[in-house]
């Protein structure tokens, strides 16, 4: 069936526009807003994810905002591993949930780490970083 106001659909179920996907995910408007307020400058690099480790969690007392902010830190920390780790993409699961995957077929569940992030500050978005950077 086509439908000229709905433009041209992807005949192949599942299929996406990666770097459509990646320019979204890479929004993390909450967490760029937050840290922003606290001087620090996001600019997708390994450095920023360390600066980020060093905020004070001031959101920890707001569970909307906690939840929120652990999604957009996981986000993040995929935005940053997508573009500087060789080989690595984001993959959206059957689920819904973006993954990254790196060359070699690993997968990291970005958005579960940021909420942890976001929680306990443990384990630190740069030592998560650090880890998938050496895979």
């Amino acid at each position: 069936m086509k439908i000229p106001f709905l433009g041209h659909r992807s005949e192949k179920p599942g299929s996406f526009d990666p770097e459509g996907i990646a320019e979204l995910l890479a929004e993390c408007d909450l967490l760029r807003s937050q840290a922003a307020e606290s001087g620090v400058r996001l600019d997708d690099s390994a450095a920023s994810l360390e600066a980020l480790d060093q905020l004070v969690p001031r959101w920890r007392s707001d569970e909307e905002t906690l939840s929120w902010l652990g999604n957009d830190a996981g986000l993040y920390l995929g935005t940053v591993i997508v573009r500087t780790v060789p080989g690595a993409v984001w993959e959206i699961r059957d689920d819904g949930q973006p993954v990254v995957r790196l060359s070699s077929g690993r997968e990291f569940d970005v958005v579960a780490s940021g909420h942890e992030w976001a929680v306990s500050g443990a384990p630190e978005l740069s030592q998560l970083y650090a880890e998938v950077a050496e895979s």
